[in-house]
C-alpha cells in the first residue's frame, strides 16, 4: 500500500516548499539547452546527489540494475533540444512530435514499453469583475513519457510547475520506490486536483451572475455577453477534462508492464475525482443555460412592458388628436362652433375621455 496519499496532496499545495531540483537550465551547464529544468536520479525512492546531464544520469541508472530511475523535466523544448532526449531514450517519433508541438488532446498511448500521456493543466484567472472579454480559465499541457527506468515530463504554458510535486514525492521515499509509475500517478492526481480548484472558483462566478440576474427588480437583466463568455470559458475547461476519462480508466483497469500493480489501484481514485469534476461541469453548463434563458426572458418581458406603456399613451393621445382633427376642419356648419361654452366643453370631453382610458390601462396593469 502506498502511504500518505492524502498528505502528499496537501504537501503539493504548500507554498513554502523550496525547489531543490538540480538546475540544468543554464545553457553552459546543459547540453540540451535551456529547455531542461532538472535531471534527477532516484534509487529506492531516494534522490541521488550530483549534477549530471541526461546521458550520464541514465547511464548511472542502467549501470546498477535495480530500483532506480531518472526523472527529466523540460519546459517547452524545441525540436533540436528534444532530439537528443528522444534518441537517448528511444522515444517514438509520433509521441516526440506531439510533445514538441503541444496543443494535443488529453490521452494515454503505449509505444512498446513506454507510455505517453498528455494532461491538460488549467488555472483560474483572477479578475475583479466578470466582463464580456474576461479570461476565466487558462490552459496548458503536461506530457509524460513513462518507461521502465525513466520519466520525462514536458510542460507547455507558464503555469503548472511540477517543482512542488517533486518536493512532495521526495518527502515520501517509499512511494517513489515504486518507480516511474508513481510519478505518473502523482502528476495525474495533481492535475485533476487543480480541476477541482478551478471548478470551485468558477462556481463563485456563476453564483455572482445568477444573483445579479434574479435580483434585478427593473427586469432589464444583465449583459448576455458576460454570461456567454462564462459559458465559453466553461467549455474550454470541459475540453480539458472530458477526454481524460477513458485514459484514466485504462490506467486503472488494464495491466501495463510500466505501471506497478499497486499503483494501478490508485488511478481509480484519480478517475473518481475526474468523474466528480465532469459532473460539476455538466451541472454548471446546464445552470448557465438556465441563467441565460432567464436573462433573455427578463429582457423580453421588459420590452413587452415598454411596448404596452407606449401603446397605452398612444391610445390616450389618440383622443385629443381625433377631436382636434375634427374641429380643425374649416367648415361653416360645425356642432357648437358658435356657442360660448363650446370650447370649454370640448376640452372637458377630451380630458374626461383621457382620464377614463388611463384609469382602464392602470387597472389592467399596462401603466
Amino acid at each position: 500500500m502506498i502511504p500518505n496519499i492524502r498528505n502528499l496532496r496537501k504537501a503539493v499545495r504548500m507554498p513554502h516548499l523550496r525547489h531543490r531540483g538540480v538546475d540544468l537550465s543554464h545553457p553552459a551547464r546543459s547540453p540540451l539547452g535551456s529547455a531542461v529544468v532538472n535531471c534527477v536520479v532516484y534509487r529506492d525512492g531516494v534522490r541521488q546527489t550530483g549534477d549530471c546531464p541526461a546521458h550520464e544520469a541514465i547511464r548511472q541508472v542502467r549501470k546498477k540494475p535495480g530500483n532506480g530511475f531518472v526523472w527529466i523535466g523540460l519546459h517547452e523544448p524545441t525540436e533540436e533540444e528534444f532530439a537528443g532526449i528522444a534518441e537517448l531514450f528511444g522515444l517514438h517519433p509520433l509521441a516526440v512530435e506531439d510533445a514538441v508541438h503541444a496543443h494535443q488532446r488529453p490521452k494515454v498511448e503505449r509505444y512498446d514499453d513506454t507510455l505517453f500521456a498528455v494532461f491538460k493543466t488549467v488555472r483560474y484567472v483572477e479578475h475583479a469583475e466578470l466582463t464580456a472579454t474576461s479570461e476565466v480559465v487558462e490552459t496548458g499541457e503536461i506530457m509524460v513519457f513513462t518507461g521502465p527506468d525513466f520519466v520525462i515530463t514536458v510542460r507547455h504554458s507558464g503555469h503548472g510547475s511540477l517543482g512542488p510535486l517533486r518536493e512532495a514525492l521526495e518527502a515520501v521515499p517509499e512511494q517513489l520506490a515504486k518507480g516511474p509509475s508513481a510519478v505518473l500517478h502523482a502528476i495525474a492526481d495533481h492535475v485533476v486536483d487543480h480541476y477541482l480548484d478551478v471548478t470551485a472558483a468558477i462556481q463563485v462566478d456563476i453564483d455572482t451572475v445568477e444573483t445579479e440576474v434574479f435580483s434585478d427588480h427593473r427586469g432589464r437583466g444583465t449583459d448576455p455577453a458576460r454570461i456567454y463568455q462564462l459559458k465559453r470559458e466553461l467549455l474550454e475547461l470541459k475540453r480539458a477534462v472530458a477526454p481524460l476519462d477513458r485514459p484514466l480508466q485504462r490506467l486503472s483497469e488494464e495491466p501495463t508492464p510500466v505501471i506497478d500493480p499497486e499503483i494501478r489501484k490508485y488511478f481509480r481514485d484519480v478517475s473518481d475525482h475526474l468523474a466528480q469534476v465532469t459532473e460539476q461541469i455538466t451541472g454548471y453548463d446546464a445552470l448557465i443555460d438556465s441563467i441565460l434563458q432567464a436573462n433573455v426572458a427578463q429582457i423580453t418581458v421588459a420590452q413587452n412592458e415598454d411596448m404596452r406603456k407606449i401603446t397605452s399613451w398612444a391610445a390616450i393621445l389618440a383622443v385629443p388628436t381625433m377631436v382636434c382633427g375634427v374641429y380643425g376642419m374649416n367648415f361653416d356648419h360645425m356642432p357648437e362652433l358658435h356657442w360660448t361654452y363650446g370650447y370649454p366643453l370640448c376640452l372637458g370631453v377630451i380630458a374626461t375621455a383621457c382620464l377614463l382610458i388611463h384609469r382602464g390601462f392602470r387597472r389592467n396593469g399596462w401603466l
